[in-house]
C-alpha cells in the first residue's frame, strides 16, 4: 500500500514504516499506527460510498445456459424484481458452452463491483469434484456466494409398466434384479446421474445409469419403456405424470411438493437422508465489497418473499430457496462433501 504524505511516499507493511523519500523527510515508527488507521478509515468510507451508490448502472446477469431454459426464466424473474426496486435494468446475458466454463470466465473478467453477477447451479459444486484440475476449482474457491434463488427436488419416476407402486416395492424390485433396471440420465456426472447413484448408495441397490445427450431423449425412452426409471425435476416430469405414461414413486427432499401432494418423500417411505435438489444461486467476482454483496443478497431475499414471485415460481414447478451469503457458502460446502462421497462410491470418472 503506497501513501504519499508531505512529499514522502510511504510503503505500509506489517513491520515498521519503510520510507522512500521524494524529498528528504522521515517518519517515526510511532506514527505508523495512525497511518494504518487513516488508511482503514478511507477504505471504509470508500466501501460505504460504493454500497450506497450501488447499483449505478444496468446489472449484467450471466446465465450459463441457452435462452429459454429454466435458468433463464429464474434469472428474468428475479431480474424483474431488482429492476422494480432499484430502477436499474437487469440484462440477462446467456453464455452457454464449455460446461459452464464460458460463463465462469466471463465473470472472472468482470470488475468486482456487483454490476456483473453469475447464476450457478448444482454443476458449480459437481464439476470441481469430477474435474479437479480444471478451471472449475478456481470458480468454486474464488467466486463469492451471494444468495440462493430457487430449488427443485428430484423425483423418482418409473415407466407405467413397472410393477412397483411405491418406493418400498421399487427397492424390493431393484434388489431382486440387481443391474437390470435402467435409469435415464442426461449426461455422465450430471445431477441426474448423481441422484441415481446416491439412491444406489443409500438403498443398497444397483440401478444402471444410461447416459443420454440431454434430458429430452431420455424422457422419450422412459415413456417408451426402453428404460425403466429416471430421477428428474418436476418441470420435466409433470406433463407425463398427468398423462399416466410415467408414475412418481417418491420425492427426494425434506417435504412433499404442492403439485404432487400424494407422493411421499423418500424419508416418509423409509429411506431417510436422501436429499437431492438442483439449485440456482448468484455469485460475484472475488474482491466484491461485502457491503455490495449484502445489499444484493438482501434485495434478492426481499423479492423471494413476494407473493407474485412465489406464484410465478410455482407455475414453473420450483420453490424459493432463501439463503444469504454465509448460509449459501455453508450449503455449497455441504453439497461438495455429499457428492464427493457419491462420486467416490460410484467410481464415476470423466475423461479430461
Amino acid at each position: 500500500m503506497w501513501i504519499t504524505r508531505g512529499g514522502a511516499q510511504v510503503t505500509a507493511r506489517s513491520q515498521c514504516a519503510i520510507i522512500t523519500p521524494l524529498k528528504e523527510t522521515n517518519m517515526k515508527c510511532k506514527n505508523f499506527p495512525k497511518l494504518l488507521a487513516v488508511s482503514a478509515l478511507l477504505a471504509f468510507a470508500s466501501g460505504a460510498a460504493a454500497q450506497q451508490n450501488y447499483p449505478n448502472r444496468p446489472i449484467r446477469f450471466i446465465v450459463p445456459n441457452a435462452p429459454g431454459g429454466s435458468t433463464s426464466i429464474a434469472a428474468r424473474l428475479i431480474g424483474e424484481k431488482l429492476t422494480e426496486s432499484w430502477g436499474q435494468q437487469v440484462i440477462v446475458d446467456n453464455r452457454p458452452g464449455g460446461n459452464n466454463i464460458v460463463a465462469g470466465e466471463a465473470l472472472q473478467r468482470s470488475d468486482p463491483d456487483g454490476q456483473t453477477i453469475l447464476l450457478v447451479t448444482a454443476a458449480h459444486v459437481i464439476n470441481p469434484i469430477l474435474h479437479p484440475h480444471k478451471q472449475y476449482q478456481v470458480f468454486l474457491k474464488e467466486f463469492v456466494p451471494v444468495a440462493t434463488l430457487v430449488s427443485t427436488n428430484y423425483i423418482l419416476v418409473v415407466n407405467a409398466a413397472v410393477p412397483a407402486r411405491d418406493l418400498k416395492e421399487f427397492i424390493a424390485l431393484a434388489k431382486a434384479k440387481p443391474g437390470q433396471l435402467n435409469g435415464a440420465v442426461s449426461n455422465t456426472g450430471g445431477i441426474q446421474h448423481l441422484a441415481l447413484e446416491y439412491f444406489n448408495v443409500l438403498a443398497g441397490v444397483k440401478l444402471q445409469a444410461i447416459p443420454y445427450k440431454g434430458g429430452g431423449p431420455g424422457m422419450i425412452d422412459l415413456i417408451g419403456g426402453q428404460v425403466q426409471l429416471a430421477f428428474n425435476n418436476s418441470i420435466t416430469v409433470m406433463p407425463h405424470i398427468k398423462s399416466g405414461k410415467i408414475r412418481a414413486l417418491g420425492i427426494g427432499g425434506e417435504s412433499r411438493l404442492s403439485i404432487l401432494p400424494d407422493v411421499p418423500t423418500f424419508g416418509e417411505s423409509g429411506l431417510p437422508g436422501y436429499n437431492v435438489k438442483n439449485f440456482f444461486g448468484v455469485v460475484v467476482p472475488p474482491g466484491t465489497p461485502a457491503g455490495i454483496v449484502n445489499k444484493l443478497a438482501a434485495e434478492i431475499q426481499r423479492a423471494q418473499k413476494m407473493p407474485d414471485f412465489k406464484e410465478k415460481l410455482a407455475a414453473q414447478g420450483v420453490d424459493p430457496f432463501i439463503n444469504g451469503p454465509e448460509a449459501f457458502a455453508a450449503f455449497i460446502n455441504a453439497e461438495v462433501a455429499k457428492y464427493t462421497k457419491v462420486i467416490k462410491a460410484a467410481n464415476i470418472k470423466i475423461q479430461s
